[in-house]
Parts: C-alpha cells; sequence; structure tokens
C-alpha cells in the first residue's frame, strides 16, 4: 500500500560571536563541544545555531502558524471544473458561482498565539526585524481569509502582494500587441499523464540527492498546478499542453519543490514557507527556468501579461464578464485560457498575485544585470531584498549551501541564454519571435 511518505508515491485525494570569554580568537583551540585557550582555561563553545535558539524558536512557531493557514489552498476553488462546464453551457454568459473551503481554524484563537510569541526577546536586529515583519505578514494572510467573497479582500491582497505600477502595465501591453495570438495547441496530456512525467522528474532528482522526497497527489479539489509545503498538487480535470509539461516541471518541481527541500535542510524553517514578500521572487524564479530551458514560448509570455491586464481591469472595477471577454476580443486570448485567468483575478473578491509573475521575472533580470549571483537564491524561498541577510547567515555558518542544484541550470543551451541575459535583457527581449507549435 502507498504510505503517505513512501517515495515515488501518486496520491489520488478527494476534495473535501562564538562566546570566548575574553579570550582572543587566536588562542582558541576547539576541541568537541570545549575549548581550551592558550593559558589553559576550558569554556564552553556554541555553534551559531545554538546562539540563536531562542531565535529559531520564535522561527518554527511562526512557520507552525503560517502552515496551519494554508492560504494557497484556500484561495482556490474546489469547483472549477463544474464552474466551467456550466459556463460554457451557458455560452460565456453567466458569472460562474466559485466555491472555496471552510477555513479549518479560528481566526481568533491563531492571532492570539501569533501575537503571543515573544519577538521583543530576539537580540539579533536583523532576525528580530525579519521576524516582526513575518508577523505582520501571516496576520495580513489571516484577516484575508476571512474577508474571502467579500469587497475587503482585496485590499487584503493588495497588502500581500502590491499594486501594478505602470511600467508593469506598460510593458504586459506591449507584449500583447507585439507576440500574435495564436490558435491553441490540440495536443494535451492527461492528469495522470502529467503525474507520471512529474513522478521521472523526482526520480532525476533522487538519481543525485538520494533523500529526495517525492510528494505528488491528484486531486478534484483544485483547479490549477501547484506546489504546496513541497507537495506537487494536480488538478484531476486538467489537460496539459504536451509541449508546456517540460516547462511545467521545471517551474514547479525544478524551483518551487527545490527551494523548498533546500529550505527544510536549514535551521531558519522559515525558510521552507517563504520569508516576507518571496512570492514575487519565487515565480520570477520559476519563469526563468521555463525561459532557460526555452519553454518560455509566445503563449505564455502572453498568458503572463494578460494576467497583469486582467489584474489591472479588476482594481479598476471590472467584474468577471468584463474581463473575460476584454481577454477575448481586444487580446485574442482563447477562451479556457481567458477563462482561467478571470477566475484567478476574481476569487475570493478580488486578488492581484497573478501580477506577480511578469513583476518577479522583471526583478531577477534586473538583478542578473547587476551582477547578482543565483545561486543564493536556491537557499529556500525568500524576496531579492533579503539576500544581504541571508549572505549573513551563510557566513556566519548558520545557514548551509543550498542542498540541491536544480537541473534547469544544466540543461543544454541553459548557461548560454543565462549568459545573454546577464548582459542585459528586458522581459520584452525574452520574446525570441514565433515558434511552431
Amino acid at each position: 500500500m502507498c504510505g503517505r511518505a513512501a517515495a515515488g508515491c501518486v496520491v489520488r485525494r478527494p476534495a473535501g560571536a562564538l562566546s570566548g570569554h575574553g579570550a582572543p580568537p587566536e588562542q582558541r583551540l576547539a576541541i568537541g563541544k570545549v575549548a581550551r585557550t592558550a593559558g589553559g582555561y576550558l569554556f564552553q563553545v556554541t555553534s551559531p545555531t545554538q546562539q540563536l535558539a531562542p531565535a529559531l524558536d520564535i522561527d518554527a512557531r511562526l512557520t507552525e502558524i503560517e502552515r496551519s493557514l494554508n492560504l494557497l489552498l484556500n484561495v482556490t476553488p474546489v469547483n472549477a471544473a463544474e464552474a466551467w462546464a456550466d459556463f460554457e453551457r451557458s455560452d460565456f454568459g453567466t458569472v460562474p458561482t466559485l466555491r472555496l473551503r471552510p477555513l479549518e481554524f479560528e481566526p481568533d484563537l491563531v492571532r492570539r498565539d501569533l501575537y503571543n510569541l515573544e519577538i521583543e526577546n530576539v537580540t539579533d536586529p536583523a532576525l528580530h526585524t525579519l521576524f516582526r515583519t513575518k508577523r505582520d505578514e501571516i496576520a495580513r494572510q489571516i484577516t484575508a481569509l476571512e474577508d474571502r467573497d467579500t469587497s475587503r479582500f482585496v485590499y487584503g491582497s493588495l497588502q500581500l502582494y502590491g499594486a501594478i505600477a505602470q511600467p508593469l502595465a506598460s510593458t504586459a501591453e506591449e507584449l500583447l500587441e507585439t507576440i500574435p495570438a495564436r490558435s491553441p495547441n490540440t495536443r494535451s496530456v492527461t492528469a495522470g499523464a502529467f503525474a507520471e512525467a512529474a513522478r521521472a522528474e523526482f526520480d532525476r532528482y533522487r538519481a543525485v540527492y538520494l533523500d529526495f522526497p517525492v510528494h505528488i497527489e491528484v486531486r478534484d479539489d483544485i483547479s490549477e498546478l501547484m506546489v504546496s509545503f513541497g507537495r506537487l498538487l494536480i488538478p484531476e480535470a486538467a489537460a496539459f499542453r504536451a509541449d508546456r509539461v517540460e516547462p511545467l516541471l521545471h517551474h514547479e518541481v525544478g524551483t518551487h519543490v527545490v527551494t523548498y527541500q533546500n529550505g527544510a535542510r536549514q535551521p531558519l524553517t522559515l525558510l521552507t514557507i517563504g520569508l516576507p514578500g518571496y512570492d514575487e521572487t519565487q515565480e520570477g524564479l520559476a519563469v526563468l527556468a521555463e525561459y532557460l530551458t526555452g519553454g518560455l514560448d509566445p503563449r505564455r509570455l502572453r498568458v503572463l501579461a494578460a494576467r497583469v491586464v486582467a489584474v489591472g481591469k479588476m482594481l479598476d472595477g471590472a467584474g468577471f464578464l468584463e474581463i473575460f471577454e476584454s481577454l477575448r476580443a481586444e487580446h485574442r486570448i482563447p477562451a479556457r485560457t481567458a477563462w482561467s485567468i478571470a477566475i484567478r483575478v476574481v476569487v475570493g473578491g478580488g486578488s492581484v498575485k497573478d501580477a506577480i509573475y511578469l513583476r518577479g521575472i522583471t526583478r531577477i533580470l534586473e538583478a542578473l544585470a547587476e551582477g547578482s549571483s543565483l545561486d543564493v537564491l536556491f537557499v529556500g524561498k525568500f524576496a531579492l531584498d533579503h539576500i544581504p541577510l541571508i549572505q549573513d547567515l551563510l557566513d556566519r555558518k548558520v545557514l548551509q549551501a543550498p542542498w540541491v542544484r536544480p537541473r534547469w541550470l544544466d540543461v543544454p543551451g541553459a548557461q548560454e541564454r543565462l549568459d545573454r541575459l546577464r548582459a542585459g535583457a528586458s522581459v520584452t527581449d525574452l520574446y525570441e519571435g514565433d515558434v511552431s507549435a
């Protein structure tokens, strides 16, 4: 029988400063956990991780609290396949009813636990600031989840993911105008076939990293492919473009799962669920993975741009039908794709999260042109703004170098593409002309 932790298991789930006591560093000779000074005195050596033990306790509790919220699943419709069928039967004329799963936590009790954490006792200034910021982010998540299906939800989404600046909106419009629309690719694979391809991708990682965990679930209560806490979740009713399978695996497994598992090897457990504002950088990295492996095709670029345009329309007051029709009529987005974009934007009362993909890759490109290394970004899940903190913790031996190197860095042609980006490139430069399907 297939156990939850079994490697290769596909689960089908139904809905529902070292303290030296004054001795100069050059006089200390470490012997196990005891050090001897030149004068013969003994003292206990504490590792950097041991020194930060109180802070790491706070880190663990923040991680536990955020995991209990399960933000990603709790803003994902459970009836998207049924709603699409109804919408199609109505000749695209009826606003779909999207159902969200009930919350499995009591918001007030979680808030109490959150603000009972004694973050004021964390003496490391950088971690103190980080934890306070993370606590505020979790509090916003709680409020946003409480506000689902109300007009207040969009304000929580804006606090979590930010608004759309004019340069980003202009880039999105330019991409949609520049890249010609194409007919949908009719070749597709089922969720089961995608799960098998995913298992093979996990096996490629396990061939190098023997303990790399495999968690794949095919579920009937989600509408989009996603990674949640290191698990690859596949919607049972989905059909995937055959030419998108490999890029999607590099996006989901090679980026989201890899950074989760690298974070799980660190003493700072927040690196598994993400430091404050990490999503934008994660999705930017994942889109970069698609590009470096040759999978960021014209259709995909148009979808990323259309998501930004759809978010902008929602913020301007447009409803689902207006967004859907605008995507189809003005930007020639196929009906099924326009549906997917529109429901992701209106779910819960209005979500701006989908703008982070184009904004994320834009910031990654800027960082590459400035000479930033990608390597540090694989330590775990965090934002570009956190690189100085992560590098400091690496230098202090609190954190380790990344355990797993993403396979997409070593795909033939990837380094050549990366070198071109380091020379300076914009998002529009990622469009390399039309390609055959």
